[in-house]
């Protein structure tokens, strides 16, 4: 599972084709108790109760659901978010767990959240701390993606604006590497423009699907230039 880089400039890199971000995060969660950190943002309010909010797909397919995040948009009390879901207002960044039985906790899913950290490694040592031999199964952007590529070709160039770093395949490696993470497996996923089909309509909405498919057919072929990496292994 865990990729033996030589570092070098023109290394080879073994790159899977790219899988569906939601599909493969939610798949890894079936029948497992999770802990869900930094789940709650703008577009969490957007997406909850479709097809493309992570926490709600996780939720279809897990045990337990918890959710960690700092968000004031959350009470104080905590979001009840199913039956067997719910997000409680801590510092995800601190891996805050009062109030939650660790030792419950089997699978922890970050999805597009390390970009936005301060210090990501920071973060991955806290995670080996606290939660040492679980699953765990992060999501971040491409920062050699083709899609930002092509918008540069226009003068454009497609970033939030909390996102504080850039992460690709060997950067995510030597993540994994200095956290002292057991073993893990660094897979592509596709590009979605999700955002802008629920926000357009009309021939504005078939465009977009229009470039997504193509840039998807891009990437399907040189993985390396996908639009973020899923890293799934033991902590």
């Amino acid at each position: 599972m865990q990729a033996h880089l030589e570092y070098e400039s023109l290394e080879k890199l073994h790159v899977p084709r790219p899988v569906d971000r939601l599909d493969y995060i939610a798949g890894c969660c079936v029948g497992r108790t999770v802990l869900d950190i930094g789940c709650f943002d703008e577009t969490a309010l957007e997406k909850r109760g479709t097809e493309h909010w992570l926490h709600g797909r996780i939720l279809e397919k897990a045990v337990q659901v918890t959710g960690i995040d700092i968000s004031d948009k959350l009470p104080e009390q905590g979001l009840e978010t199913g039956a067997n879901g719910r997000i409680l207002r801590r510092d995800a960044a601190l891996v805050e767990l009062h109030g939650i039985d660790a030792d419950a906790i089997e699978v922890i899913v970050a999805g597009e959240f390390i970009e936005h950290l301060e210090h990501p490694l920071q973060f991955f040592r806290e995670l080996k701390r606290t939660l040492p031999g679980r699953e765990f199964v992060l999501s971040t952007p491409n920062g050699a993606c083709f899609a930002n590529t092509l918008m540069g070709t226009i003068g454009r160039e497609v970033q939030h604006p909390d996102h504080l770093h850039n992460f690709t395949y060997k950067t995510l490696n030597t993540m994994c590497l200095r956290a002292g993470f057991q073993a893990w497996e660094i897979v592509p996923y596709r590009f979605y423009a999700t955002e802008m089909i629920l926000a357009s309509s009309g021939a504005r909405r078939w465009f977009v699907r229009l470039v997504q498919g193509c840039i998807r057919m891009v990437e399907r072929c040189f993985p390396l230039l996908s639009f973020g990496y899923v890293v799934r292994g033991r902590i």
